[in-house]
């Protein structure tokens, strides 16, 4: 999963326009953004990478890796901040590592309700008795083969 990360990255990176791209102008009411920082340190050999990104209407993109996961795989972190039309605060956290894969955190973000109740001990045990039951089929099943 961090190698496609990783691929993604670069592929973006290595597309990047060495000039200016001029947008079509159109009717609309778009306007030009500037960016007022763009600090790249682009992938080395060993995955490390790191962008920092700001732009005139107060976005703020920053995010680092380094190939420190199994087999090299680049594990990655970073904040995404902006601020909402209606004046809203929104800040993004996130972590991707091979221990949990990506790991976003933010108060934006929804949160599955509590379970309504307790799970009661009589459906806990049975639970792990069909989970005994299936191993013990299992089993039976391999040394009849």
């Amino acid at each position: 999963m961090n190698a496609i990360i990783f691929t993604c990255l670069l592929a973006v990176a290595a597309a990047r326009p060495d000039s200016g791209y001029s947008a079509p102008r159109s009717g609309g009411a778009s306007r030009e953004v500037p960016i007022l920082r763009d600090d790249r340190v682009y992938p080395s050999a060993a995955g490390q990478y790191s962008t920092d990104t700001e732009t005139g209407d107060g976005i703020v993109i920053s995010e680092s890796g380094y190939g420190s996961g199994p087999d090299g795989a680049v594990e990655t972190q970073g904040t995404i901040r902006f601020t909402h039309p209606d004046g809203t605060p929104f800040e993004l956290k996130f972590v991707a590592d091979a221990a949990g894969g990506y790991q976003p955190e933010s108060a934006a973000l929804p949160v599955a309700p509590a379970f309504p109740h307790p799970i009661p001990q009589f459906v806990l045990d049975q639970i792990a008795f069909a989970a005994t039951q299936r191993d013990d089929s299992d089993e039976d099943r391999r040394s009849y083969n």
